[in-house]
């Protein structure tokens, strides 16, 4: 009757309506109902189909834990027994002769006894008869003495041979349990994976559900999404005031977890209520951001809206992930099409061939031919200031460390061929400084201003290591020459070792008293130099972490530093120009003059014998490595055209 009648019903409120705009809204929202019905209906099922195989992946859990429980309490009591077994079997014989002595004892008891009751038979009727008695019942006293003694030494002989019996079962025995108790853990193993990797499907069914229906959620303004909605805006507006380091009214809303907890007054939102929440009373008054621009009425009402359907985070994003790991990814403002004035060139790289030099520009990286200078390729989609660029060693991509400060750090993947984005790595909420692929090109270490270092395998994209072991901004990194370590420099004022593989900690070298701003391993792979604020470069010894070798006569900062396959080291410093060291012996071979500004970044291309180098004013230039003469100067800025002073 209902669907009879729908034409009827449609047609009347076209009538009404005046036009067929009218029907497309009444079968639009319809649809929309039909749609998200379907969907609730959907992410229902598969959460229901979650939790009921969520036993079975329990149980597998269970049991593999058991498993291997019992694999650590076998060897645990294995190692036990080893290193016990000795002392306990050389406690059996000090036992025996304790018992043996205690035994004696009870025999001379014994005799004394006799010969006293002896006595005392004889002595009855007698003068000393009394005594004779006492010194009977004395011997008698004396006999359960020695005969209590005798017990606890036959005791201490059971204990002492017990325990070393057992030690000894366990010895024997145990290998063979060791042995069963891993086989089973290791048969198990198949079926626990096909569990988790059961459960695991189960999970992302789940939450693709879910996301789908809140998608359809937000188009149909019924929810609105946090990490791509909300999360912006307290990212863009919030978060430099309210974070970890500077939680004004202890309030951190770097990520959801936090924002939840609150601060000094109280929850920051209550959900569905808005008008209680201590968040959306601030914004609406102004109180938040403080000493700033309100946010627009379109975004209070935003995170109004957001509180009122339950200030949700989004289904498949982690509560305590950084807002800037989870907010759209935007792409960036493209570059100006000419600069006006250079900028600082911060990083400098020849390609593997040696036809291009890279250079850092304003949100983007620049290909230039390296021989004439010419115009090659821009580079965009990058945040405000590249700071490192590095070439595969294959030549094909070309992977950038970039940052906004105080905003974000990214490190990204471009092919060489056509400057086409191939991988964003990572996000983080502040600059990212450096970027170093290992011999092989297999993988990538990046460093950045949160204190990480993060290594990640270039194939795949996926995080190898993500390290924390300095505590200010770490500046630069550096592959050992086999790749199995990794060198950092940091604003802490140390440089560090780590392996490359487990991120464990080898060696940290703090004799700058200054931060560190370059590092780079020399060619045996056990020494490395770093130089920084101190105006040296200091080589030391991995083993130790102790200097070996000083180098000075730098007349500013060492801000960057490249080490040859020789063994010489290419160093870039504040009093405006490039030197060239034997690391071997600290004597300098070369130095490159004719910047007018700091020289920031310096690179080498072994097989034309070149140098590159960009300063503080923008200028590039190349040089002749064997004698340092300058082939070619050119200003890093597309379009820019120096002025020519007029004559006089």
């Amino acid at each position: 009757m209902v669907r009879a009648a729908l034409p009827v019903l449609i047609s009347a409120l076209l009538v009404l309506s005046g036009g067929v705009l009218s029907a497309e809204r009444v079968l639009s929202a319809e649809d929309v109902d039909a749609r998200i019905a379907a969907l609730q209906q959907a992410a229902d099922a598969a959460r229901a189909a979650q939790a009921a195989g969520e036993p079975a992946v329990q149980a597998a859990r269970a049991r593999a834990k058991e498993l291997a429980d019992t694999v650590v309490r076998l060897k645990s009591e294995l190692s036990k027994a080893d290193s016990g077994h000795a002392e306990l079997t050389a406690k059996v014989a000090p036992a025996q002769e304790a018992l043996k002595k205690a035994d004696d004892e009870r025999k001379a008891a014994l005799d004394a006894l006799l010969a006293a009751k002896k006595a005392a038979l004889e002595a009855q009727g007698k003068e000393n008869a009394a005594a004779a008695q006492d010194a009977y019942l004395k011997a008698a006293e004396t006999l359960g003495q020695k005969l209590q003694a005798v017990r606890t030494a036959w005791e201490a002989v059971q204990q002492a041979f017990s325990a070393a019996q057992a030690a000894q079962q366990v010895l024997a025995g145990h290998p063979a349990q060791i042995a069963a108790a891993e086989a089973a853990l290791t048969a198990f193993q198949p079926e626990m994976q096909q569990a988790e990797a059961q459960y695991a499907a189960l999970a992302k069914a789940a939450v693709d559900r879910q996301v789908e229906l809140e998608t359809a959620l937000v188009e149909a303004g019924r929810l609105v999404s946090f990490a791509r909605q909300v999360a912006p805006i307290f990212a863009q507006r919030c978060v430099a005031c309210h974070n970890a380091r500077t939680a004004k009214g202890r309030l951190n809303m770097e990520t959801y977890a936090h924002l939840a907890k609150g601060g000094e007054s109280g929850p920051a939102f209550l959900p569905g209520k808005s008008a209680e929440s201590n968040l959306q009373l601030q914004i609406e008054s102004g109180e938040m951001p403080k000493d700033a621009d309100p946010l627009t009425p379109e975004q209070i009402a935003l995170i109004k809206k957001w509180i009122d359907t339950g200030a949700r985070l989004d289904a498949g994003v982690s509560a305590t992930a950084q807002l800037i790991t989870i907010i759209p990814k935007p792409v960036q403002p493209a570059p100006p099409e000419s600069y006006r004035v250079p900028v600082p060139v911060m990083a400098v790289a020849f390609s593997p061939d040696g036809n291009l030099v890279a250079t850092s520009g304003y949100r983007e990286v620049v290909l230039w031919n390296a021989v004439d200078g010419s115009l090659v390729r821009r580079i965009t989609n990058l945040a405000e200031r590249p700071h490192d660029i590095e070439f595969s060693p294959q030549g094909e991509l070309v992977a950038v460390a970039a940052g906004t400060p105080g905003q974000l750090g990214e490190v990204k993947l471009f092919n060489v061929a056509d400057g086409a984005l191939v991988a964003d790595l990572f996000t983080t909420d502040d600059e990212a400084f450096s970027v170093a692929f290992s011999g092989d090109g297999s993988r990538l270490a990046a460093t950045c201003a949160d204190r990480s270092v993060r290594v990640f395998d270039v194939a795949s994209r996926k995080s190898l290591l993500h390290l924390e072991d300095h505590a200010d901004w770490v500046m630069d990194a550096a592959w050992s020459p086999d790749g199995s370590r990794l060198a950092t420099a940091s604003r802490d004022k140390t440089a560090k070792v780590f392996d490359a593989k487990t991120g464990e900690a080898i060696a940290t070298f703090n004799g700058h008293a200054q931060p560190v701003f370059g590092v780079g391993f020399l060619p045996d792979g056990n020494h490395v130099v770093s130089g920084g604020r101190d105006n040296r470069l200091r080589v030391w010894a991995v083993a130790e972490a102790k200097q070996v070798r000083e180098i000075g006569g730098f007349g500013g900062e060492v801000f960057r530093l490249v080490v040859l396959p020789d063994g010489h080291a290419l160093a870039t410093s504040a009093d405006k120009q490039i030197r060239l060291h034997n690391l071997a012996n600290g004597q300098q071979v070369r130095v490159f003059a004719g910047h007018n500004e700091w020289v920031y970044s310096v690179a080498f291309h072994p097989g034309s014998k070149r140098v590159a180098s960009g300063s503080h004013d923008g200028e590039v230039r190349v040089w002749n490595f064997e004698d340092g003469k300058s082939l070619l100067n050119f200003f890093a800025a597309p379009g820019f055209k120096p002025q020519v002073a007029a004559a006089q």
